[in-house]
């Protein structure tokens, strides 16, 4: 590996007068500052004076903001976990929104998980139809639309803080073309 060649004096003089025009986002102490040399000045060969050490503060970590879905992480342990993979759990409740548009769906929905919760429902099979890449903008009038805005549907309604974990249902349930809800147990 070479070493860098360094600039040369154009490209000095070129990086003074532009470095000139920056703000520092971190005022650097006070300090006398040296006033760069005249080209005509400069030693070819020299090479650039060492920058003054800046104190860094230490960083803090930056966090994510939350996602306003519904927990896909989940209060579920291991073992629900488990029998949703397998399909060995049967929905207490199915809710199929297949076939309706998207005002139509969102009722169904809100008001379905709602009957599903006051049954002491804990599982709830949701029928969407199987996900196809839906514009934001789409009034539901393409395919997948429905199964494009559950989560956000679910995170948004008074449901949400009860829901435990969504998950994709097995295929004996419907597969790709379902979801299966857990809810909270009531308490």
């Amino acid at each position: 590996m070479r070493p860098p060649r360094g600039l040369s004096d154009e490209e000095a003089e070129a990086w003074h007068r532009v470095a000139a025009t920056v703000t520092p986002l971190v005022p650097e102490p006070a300090h006398p500052a040296a006033a760069a040399p005249a080209p005509e000045k400069r030693a070819a060969a020299a090479p650039p004076a060492p920058r003054p050490a800046k104190s860094k503060a230490p960083r803090v970590p930056v966090r994510p903001p939350p996602k306003a879905t519904v927990a896909q992480g989940s209060d579920l342990d291991s073992h629900w976990d488990r029998k949703l993979k397998s399909g060995t759990v049967a929905p207490d409740f199915t809710l199929d929104l297949h076939g309706h548009g998207l005002d139509a769906a969102y009722t169904r929905l809100i008001s379905g998980v709602g009957q599903a919760r006051a049954m002491g429902a804990r599982t709830v099979l949701l029928v969407t139809g199987k996900s196809r890449p839906v514009d934001p903008a789409d009034r539901g009038q393409r395919r997948g639309a429905i199964r494009a805005k559950v989560l956000d549907w679910l995170a948004a309604s008074e449901h949400g803080s009860a829901i435990a974990a969504i998950r994709k249902a097995h295929r004996h349930h419907g597969g790709d073309g379902a979801l299966m809800i857990v809810l909270k147990r009531k308490g």
